[in-house]
């Protein structure tokens, strides 16, 4: 057998290669190198994203993504100190009309999940158009703020002795004798390095880095996708409010720009395609960089002020977009369940593809539950 350069090589500097990274040399005790191809850590999905802290609440017609949720929400607090904004109140509202959910069968889902429930006190429930909304639920739900948290994946990657480098964009994987061999660009030219194991985690590239490696792609939905940011009026500056469960929105704390974010289930996709086994899998991110950006954060606005009339003095401060990677089926029931594919086209190499922050702890979990390791 032929000897390997490292134990295991994790691809992605996002939250979860950095994550995983650290646990297979922290508590496996591997040498372990993250490979990312910009100049910092949790730069893409890990940081344009609704920042919510997820507790159950968003999937009431995934009973197994809630439970997952509510029990990984105190666990993921716990572990990331300094990274999780809770200075505000976050609401769920249950639309009358539309919504596929009544707000009795939330309230039963919240219990079911073990997720906190009450009703929202007089003063905020005024604030919602009655006419359109149900109920109105305050939530235990927070916002997480990527910029503490990227300094904190960083600092435990250095204690836990992982070997980082940036700016080293990965070109191709092939299985050699006791491992897998990556082919990657640095600022020497073209290099290679092998590992036992290697793990990649590149989400919504994970069909390119495939193809270029001759392995066909995994069943993949994409869509490009619009966050807003809004500057809002009191008392919106203090709360969270998504609007349950249908074609409508979420407007809550931003925290690393300082803003809020405001999503539609309606207008924030702008494209959408699916990755084609009887066709080379399109580069998503170079993509996105020639997508035509126009905003549509007015269409989004104007539907959340029917719900929320205070919201019309809210002021627009920009947009952020990037590259949303789901499993088809999600589709159908909203679930997000983690995609995780040992010896995917090749011995020893492992495809992740989480959906939320929290799902971590499920993609350990299938890590140390791996027959090949149990057995070395």
């Amino acid at each position: 057998m032929q000897a390997t350069d490292l134990d295991s090589i994790v691809i992605g500097g996002g939250f979860y290669g950095c994550s995983l990274a650290s646990y297979l040399a922290r508590t496996e005790g591997e040498q372990v190198a993250v490979l990312e191809a910009s100049d910092e850590l949790l730069q893409r999905a890990s940081y344009v994203n609704q920042a919510r802290v997820h507790h159950g609440y968003h999937y009431p017609r995934s009973l197994l993504t809630g439970l997952r949720s509510s029990l990984n929400f105190s666990r993921f607090i716990a572990d990331h100190p300094g990274c999780i904004v809770d200075s505000f109140d976050h609401y769920y509202a249950i639309a009358r009309r539309g919504s596929k959910v009544t707000a009795a069968q939330f309230a039963r889902f919240c219990e079911r999940i073990g997720a906190p429930l009450e009703a929202a006190p007089p003063e905020v429930a005024r604030l919602f158009d009655p006419q359109r909304i149900e109920r109105v639920f305050r939530v235990t739900e927070y916002a997480l703020d990527a910029r503490p948290l990227r300094e904190q994946q960083r600092g435990a990657l250095s204690r836990a002795g992982v070997s980082l480098s940036l700016g080293s964009p990965v070109r191709r994987l092939r299985a050699v004798a006791g491992g897998v061999e990556v082919s990657l660009s640095s600022v020497d030219g073209e290099r290679t390095i092998r590992a036992a194991r290697v793990f990649s985690c590149v989400y919504s590239r994970t069909n390119r880095l495939l193809a270029e490696s001759g392995i066909a792609p995994i069943p993949l939905k994409h869509e490009v996708t619009e966050i807003a940011l809004l500057e809002v009026p009191p008392p919106f500056d203090r709360m969270g409010v998504t609007v349950m469960c249908g074609p409508f929105f979420s407007c809550m704390p931003f925290p690393p720009l300082g803003a809020h974010s405001l999503t539609h289930v309606r207008y924030t996709p702008h494209a959408e395609w699916l990755d084609r086994a009887d066709a080379p899998p399109p580069d998503p991110y170079a993509l996105l960089d020639r997508f035509e950006r126009r905003s549509r954060y007015a269409p989004m606005l104007r539907d959340a002020i029917r719900y929320l009339p205070g919201l019309a003095e809210c002021r627009y401060a920009g947009s952020l977009w990037e590259i949303k990677t789901v499993l088809p089926r999600s589709e159908v029931d909203d679930s997000r369940p983690i995609l995780f594919r040992r010896d995917y086209g090749m011995p020893r190499l492992s495809c992740l593809i989480g959906a939320k922050l929290d799902c971590i702890y499920d993609v350990i979990d299938e890590v140390r539950a791996d027959p090949a390791r149990q057995t070395a």
